[in-house]
């Protein structure tokens, strides 16, 4: 039986970007399906997926939200519906490019491959490989990650990544309805669950590229949420779904 893979693309006022994204990912060997989960844009990102369902009608479905409400309620939507309609793996990527499509194989085969539960595109574990972010905004990131290795113990060089391939085991494992945090620290948190539930996590490096059009939405109160949350995870106890 053939795997069935999923990126999920979460939007919000991403018109100058979707299309590209989409026909990209389309246009690798691997057979990828797309799910997006668009916030409510102004800018009609979701008028522009419409669209293109009429050309990829069988690949790419789209869930609309009304409004934007974070990045990590986004993704858990998208895992739950991946998880119903029986995908084996399970993306999560960007629609601004920087995460490059082209490596989506490589995350692939680190877990089909290489025996990993769930793969991580990583800036940080070969040096640092971030272009043409500002100066503060990489001494941030790097040491978010620095941060929650000396705080929890965990071994992973790159635990904010939103570049991802997840077995469908490993969500299936973790209870979604338990998950705390929403914005940025949601990556944390589903790394770090999934480490204290015995999952192999690998890292893969890749280049991280900062995108060229539409605006970023990464805030200061983002950062807040993962700051305090990472304190919070170590005390909590984990548990495996049943």
């Amino acid at each position: 039986m053939m795997e069935r893979k999923i990126v999920i693309i979460p939007t919000y006022n991403e018109k100058e970007n979707i299309e590209k994204i989409i026909r990209k990912v389309f246009s690798l060997e691997e057979y990828f399906h797309i799910l997006v989960i668009e916030d409510g844009s102004p800018d009609g990102t979701a008028a522009i997926v419409k669209g293109l369902q009429t050309e990829f009608d069988d690949r790419l479905f789209m869930i609309e939200r009304k409004g934007k409400l974070g990045l990590g309620t986004a993704y858990l939507t998208g895992f739950k519906w991946s998880l119903e309609q029986g995908y084996d793996y399970i993306f999560e990527m960007d629609a601004d490019f920087s995460h490059d499509p082209e490596d989506l194989p490589r995350l692939l085969d680190a877990c089909r491959k290489e025996g990993a539960d769930l793969s991580i595109g990583s800036r940080y574990c070969d040096g640092v490989s971030v272009v043409n972010w500002p100066i503060g905004r990489i001494i941030m990131s790097y040491y978010a990650s620095v941060y929650v290795r000396t705080v929890l113990g965990f071994k992973i060089y790159d635990s904010t990544a939103g570049f991802l391939c997840y077995s469908r085991k490993v969500l299936e494992g973790i209870d979604l309805d338990a998950v705390q945090m929403k914005g940025y620290g949601f990556q944390i948190e589903m790394k770090y669950t999934a480490h204290k539930l015995g999952y192999k996590i690998a890292e893969v490096p890749v280049i991280f590229v900062n995108r060229k059009e539409g605006t970023s939405k990464m805030s200061s109160s983002i950062f807040g949420e993962a700051f305090w949350g990472v304190m919070k995870l170590r005390f909590r106890k984990f548990s495996r779904r049943a």
